[in-house]
């Protein structure tokens, strides 16, 4: 027998010399267990020449090719740029969403009259919801099918509730309103960017990933820069950018509800110009589970006891460790993470097996050695943006304009002049969202983050040796190309290291090692500038770009693509 095109199979010791159906007809038969024949009237055949069912064909699969016929399953084939672009079109809504909320939702609560003390405790918010929503949505997509899909019907419904929040949030008429509209807010956008990233595993074959991850990362990049400068651009407009005591500004309302169009009308854009595989489909690609190398690790059972014991003894000593040491109460966020994964542990233990949070639990400590490896790098690298995006006003005011004064008009000097930073690294990191591929090509996917998480660690580093602020955005192209990065790469390396079955609960699992570094960072990270950084906010930024470069060394640990090949 041999093998007369890559989708199908001859018989030519047959006298007419019939061929079986396409190849990858028979094996999704097998796969999806519907019914097939194949008939040959000639030569001598074990069946009498009828291979019925898809018990029958897989045998005869096994039989006349090697390997049973797996190494001529079908790949995806390649989508087009524009292709790419729809799928992907969709973030530039979500980052609109984010971009809006992060730059706006500090300005909202003290306009309701939060404190500045209690403004990191509202913020507490964002991350909690992210670790509580994506695993379960990841978890309900992997096992969702409807006439629009598997992942699309989240996108919808993401966009719908994340609409309407952004539309109430800056017309909240108290603090705790505002404080309740910015969680539906947040669990709304990560109802809809959790399916978003198993979306571009699912469709795309593997050396295609990189480029779909770097283009969500270019539309990150556009719509953190246009929604950041909306109230900036509204006011230089004519719109207003003061209001009553108690009242948010029209800058910033006008600002939420622009965003709101934008978000529905880009992610309807991707629901309505794109399609996905059937799981049959997915299930029958050459992707569908990971190579040798990336396999998840045996599960072990159900956690023990004795585990869910000591993670719940552990959060209750550092809670009574901070009380009598009169810590920082940011700390007890820390002892909460311990003591609540232990409470899930026990709950895990008593749920059984079938049982949404038992499977979401089983697949966390059953991960993959490469996810296992990647976490590290997630979290230095998360730690250090945060680290950013806690301290660069102060850093940048205290250091290039000389006061450390919130009222002083040199610090509102230094205020302004961080957010256009912040803007020209997102601008830098869409511009180095369209050199990754090209990067991925050359240095491999590894080399590839090293380079660009290096590149982030010297930007941030530098900040401290510059002393005129407009060469400040020097650091800003390193630190774009690490946050660009970042965004992409990490997802590629994990999407070839999972089963298509379980994308979306693992990318889910992955958004922990955002959120934990989040909280450890605004729990500890003002303790750790008071007792170990001397008060000086520059620092902290220094601390950032050291744990970048570390982040780049975890990197080498994780197994990449051409190794398990």
């Amino acid at each position: 027998m041999g093998v007369a095109g890559p989708w199908r199979v001859s018989t030519p010791e047959c006298g007419n010399g019939r061929q079986v159906p396409p190849l990858f007809q028979l094996v999704h038969s097998v796969i999806a267990g519907t019914c097939i024949e194949y008939v040959c009237t000639g030569g001598a055949h074990p069946t009498g020449g009828l291979y019925h069912g898809p018990g029958a064909v897989a045998a005869y699969i096994a039989s006349v090719i090697p390997g049973g016929g797996k190494r001529l399953m079908k790949s995806k084939p390649q989508l087009s740029f524009w292709q790419i672009w729809n799928m992907c079109f969709g973030f530039l809504g979500i980052q609109f969403g984010f971009a809006l909320q992060n730059a706006n939702a500090s300005r909202i609560f003290e306009t309701l009259g939060a404190s500045m003390d209690a403004v990191p405790g509202l913020w507490i918010a964002a991350p909690l919801t992210g670790l509580l929503v994506q695993p379960v949505v990841g978890y309900l997509s992997d096992r969702t099918w409807t006439r629009w899909g598997r992942r699309r019907p989240f996108f919808m419904l993401g966009a719908v509730l994340t609409t309407l929040a952004l539309l109430v949030m800056p017309n909240s008429p108290t603090l705790w309103i505002a404080a309740g509209t910015l969680w539906v807010l947040d669990a709304s956008i990560n109802v809809s960017m959790e399916p978003f990233r198993a979306f571009v595993g699912d469709q795309l074959a593997p050396r295609q990933r990189p480029a779909g991850y770097a283009m969500q990362s270019f539309f990150i990049g556009v719509g953190a820069i246009v929604a950041s400068l909306l109230p900036f651009l509204l006011a230089r407009w004519g719109v207003a950018n003061t209001a009553a005591p108690g009242e948010v500004p029209d800058t910033v309302r006008y600002a939420f509800y622009f965003g709101a169009v934008v978000l529905l009308a880009a992610i309807a854009w991707t629901v309505f110009s794109t399609r996905e595989y059937t799981p049959a489909e997915l299930a029958a690609f050459d992707d569908a589970e990971p190579a040798g190398a990336h396999r998840t690790a045996a599960a072990g059972g159900a956690p023990s006891w004795a585990q869910a014991a000591a993670w719940l003894l552990l959060g209750t000593a550092l809670a009574m460790l901070i009380a009598w040491r009169q810590g920082d109460r940011m700390l007890y966020v820390l002892a909460g993470l311990c003591a609540a994964y232990g409470v899930l542990l026990a709950l895990a233990r008593l749920l059984p097996g079938t049982h949404m949070l038992a499977a979401i639990v089983g697949d966390l400590r059953a991960m993959p050695a490469t996810m296992r490896r990647l976490a590290w790098v997630q979290f230095f690298s998360w730690f250090a943006l945060f680290a950013m995006w806690i301290y660069t006003t102060a850093a940048v005011a205290g250091t290039h304009f000389g006061s450390t004064d919130p009222q002083s008009a040199a610090y509102n000097e230094g205020a302004n002049w961080v957010g256009v930073l912040f803007g020209a690294y997102n601008g830098f990191a869409a511009l180095a969202a369209l050199a990754i591929p090209a990067m991925v090509r050359v240095l491999g996917l590894r080399g590839s983050h090293l380079l660009n998480l290096w590149l982030g660690g010297a930007g941030l580093v530098s900040l401290m040796f510059i002393s005129d602020p407009k060469w400040l955005l020097l650091s800003m192209v390193g630190v774009g190309f690490a946050w660009a990065s970042i965004l992409s790469l990490p997802y590629a390396l994990l999407s070839d290291s999972v089963p298509a079955a379980k994308m979306g609960v693992y990318m889910g699992i992955f958004n922990f090692f955002i959120v934990i570094p989040q909280l450890v960072a605004a729990s500890a990270l003002g303790f750790a500038l008071r007792a170990w950084l001397g008060g000086v906010p520059m620092h902290v930024l220094v601390l950032g770009g050291c744990s970048l470069f570390v982040a780049g060394l975890c990197v080498l640990r994780v197994p990449s693509r051409p190794e398990v090949v």
